[in-house]
């Protein structure tokens, strides 16, 4: 039977007593070992501890961030939706109440975290995803955007392009200029650094943008 790849993990946490009592709790777990300050962020993963999400929880995981750690799970007390938004910025793909953190937990999103997957609370996933909504429609449609980054009219071109049609069919189509229809298909390859037209609808294809 092959053996369970341990992970390596770094715990940091607001309180030295919280600190403490996460690094007791992996400690035991065979399937994890922690990891010192002087950490490969490519090959570990952080879990920071705090009982409440405050300014010292948010700073812990922007330095995190800025050390390169891309992996980054977080264990708090209750969390509003802006809140989750600023962790989810700050590199957390896994999150878990502290009073739901045990030892069996606190392994599992570790693990989860390593291989790039992510995890929140069902409630808060359900919180998270309204307040995206809500977004898109009294913000991003009102002025012409997408949460996937290119705009409708953008879509509108890819999907032409997609489908075979010419610049100059597009234009008629859509009644733009050719030049229009040019420089959108200019913009979308830039911003995505995409090499062409042909790329940028496998991408868009690919990444569920059209």
């Amino acid at each position: 039977m092959m053996a369970t790849t341990r992970t390596q993990v770094l715990v940091r946490a607001t309180d030295p007593i919280l600190q403490n009592g996460v690094s007791a709790a992996l400690r035991t777990r065979q399937e994890v070992w922690l990891a010192g300050d002087d950490a490969d962020p490519a090959a570990t993963v952080a879990l920071v501890a705090a009982d409440r999400f405050d300014e010292r929880a948010a700073q812990l995981l922007r330095v995190l961030q800025g050390g390169g750690f891309t992996r980054i799970v977080l264990v708090s007390g209750e969390m509003a939706e802006a809140e989750i938004l600023t962790a989810i910025e700050a590199g957390v793909c896994a999150v878990a109440r502290r009073a739901e953190a045990t030892p069996e937990v606190l392994v599992r999103l570790v693990k989860a975290a390593e291989a790039g997957e992510g995890a929140l609370p069902p409630d808060l996933l359900g919180r998270l995803l309204n307040r995206v909504s809500r977004l898109q429609r009294h913000v991003l449609e009102p002025r012409g955007l997408q949460l996937a980054g290119i705009t409708n009219r953008e879509g509108e071109v890819l999907r032409l392009v997609a489908s075979g049609l010419s610049t100059q069919e597009i234009a008629e189509k859509l009644c733009y200029s050719q030049r229009t229809v040019k420089s959108i298909i200019h913009d979308v390859t830039n911003r995505f650094q995409l090499k062409n037209r042909a790329h940028a609808v496998a991408y868009a294809l690919k990444e569920g943008l059209i």
